[in-house]
């Protein structure tokens, strides 16, 4: 048998502020009701969710209007990696999602690796366009340039010094 209650805030996999929602018994009366995320069901509870429910739209509208303007950021954004080439074009070493994601944190952008979309790690050299998943359905492209080290371009193999032998 089934409880019904209405959510005081948006609860992941369960519903939204207002919903009315049918749960486990003990769920309602050890978790949601205790620790304030849900009313019991009655005429009362309906009247007083409401409020909660417009204080819980607003903040969803905030939340999202802060995701949209951080992938517009995003969309903006180029990144440059200098690294180390073979004479065929191919790096030494590769750059992950890990790489990404610091290099968009130091720019002041709050993205952690989980949200960079990378399929497998870049390596060659050449432009990218990397998915960043900011929000929800909100995602953004990075635009990613991996180049060529000068130094790794102009190697020159190493020999002895001159005058140890002299």
């Amino acid at each position: 048998m089934k409880t019904r209650v209405i959510l005081r805030q948006d609860i992941p996999g369960l519903g939204l502020a207002g919903d009315v929602v049918e749960v486990a018994p003990g769920y309602a009366r050890n978790h949601l009701v205790p620790l304030g995320k849900a009313y019991a069901f009655s005429k009362d509870a309906l009247q007083r969710v409401e409020k909660d429910r417009a204080a819980a739209e607003a903040r969803r509208a905030e939340e999202r209007a802060r995701n949209e303007a951080l992938a517009a950021r995003l969309a903006g954004v180029q990144l440059t990696f200098e690294e180390r080439v073979s004479p065929e074009g191919h790096l030494y070493g590769s750059v992950n999602a890990a790489r990404i994601a610091e290099a968009l944190q130091a720019q002041g952008l709050e993205i952690q690796e989980r949200q960079v979309r990378l399929a497998e790690p870049l390596k060659t050299v050449g432009e990218f366009d990397v998915p960043v998943h900011v929000h929800g359905e909100i995602e953004a492209a990075v635009k990613v340039w991996v180049v060529a080290d000068q130094a790794s371009e102009t190697a020159v193999p190493e020999s002895e010094p001159a005058g140890e032998n002299a």
